[in-house]
């Protein structure tokens, strides 16, 4: 890539919900219950109590369709942060891997996906089962994503295919949790304000936009720890 330093990781990892897109997809479906879910949703993600203490809770109140599931998948598109489509695509040209890993719904995931050119086997996130009428029929709650500490577990999986370095952007505490498993931790908090999360993190992006991530992955010199982007 022209003008542009050796990139200094070799795979990006980002979260979906509130990092990739400026929408908390569960939140989104949840319609005139959205201020019970969102308090759900705001609890698990600053760490109050586990994520399986709500997961299943929340799918069981709302009972999104597969109508409503291809809705979300077009709100998250229509709702991508500033730069997401343009970091992906000048990261997958330098040749760096990306992938997602969200505690979201799958489904919904997978068109945001195909938009920001993230291959399917690198998008993983929780399914979603459906009736014969698109009626909603349960959730994989055997996967890791909707429990605290999935996505540890997850890119603990991943990391032997994976090209290390491994950097890891997200906003919440499942995201926080993983970060075992890779490099560096970037939390993103141009969506959502958590300032446990950015306390703890490696770096912190604080502005709208996830263009800095560009400027991490390309610096040409060593950057301080839980320094800022912006």
């Amino acid at each position: 890539m022209p003008g542009r330093a050796t990139p200094r990781f070799g795979s990006v990892i980002f979260d979906c919900d509130s990092t990739l897109s400026a929408v908390e997809g569960i939140d989104e479906l949840a319609g005139p219950r959205k201020p019970e879910i969102a308090a759900l949703t705001a609890g698990a993600m600053r760490g109050d109590f586990p994520l399986e203490a709500v997961y299943g809770r929340r799918l069981a109140i709302i009972r999104p369709t597969r109508a409503d599931i291809e809705s979300l998948a077009q709100r998250y598109i229509a709702a991508a942060v500033t730069g997401a489509r343009e970091v992906v695509a000048a990261l997958r040209e330098a040749g760096v891997e990306v992938g997602i890993v969200s505690g979201g719904l799958r489904p919904a995931l997978l068109p945001l996906a195909e938009w920001l050119g993230i291959p399917e086997h690198r998008v993983a996130a929780v399914d979603l089962h459906f009736d014969a009428r698109g009626d909603y029929a349960g959730y994989d709650d055997a996967s890791p994503l909707a429990k605290s500490g999935g996505k540890r577990e997850l890119l603990a999986r991943w990391r032997p295919t994976l090209r290390a370095p491994v950097l890891l952007v997200g906003d919440g505490a499942t995201d926080l949790e993983a970060r075992p498993e890779v490099d560096v931790f970037v939390a993103f908090m141009g969506v959502v304000d958590r300032p446990g999360i950015a306390a703890a993190a490696d770096m912190v992006v604080s502005v709208p936009s996830l263009l800095p991530v560009l400027d991490i992955v390309f610096a040409s010199e060593t950057l301080a720890p839980n320094s800022p982007s912006s």
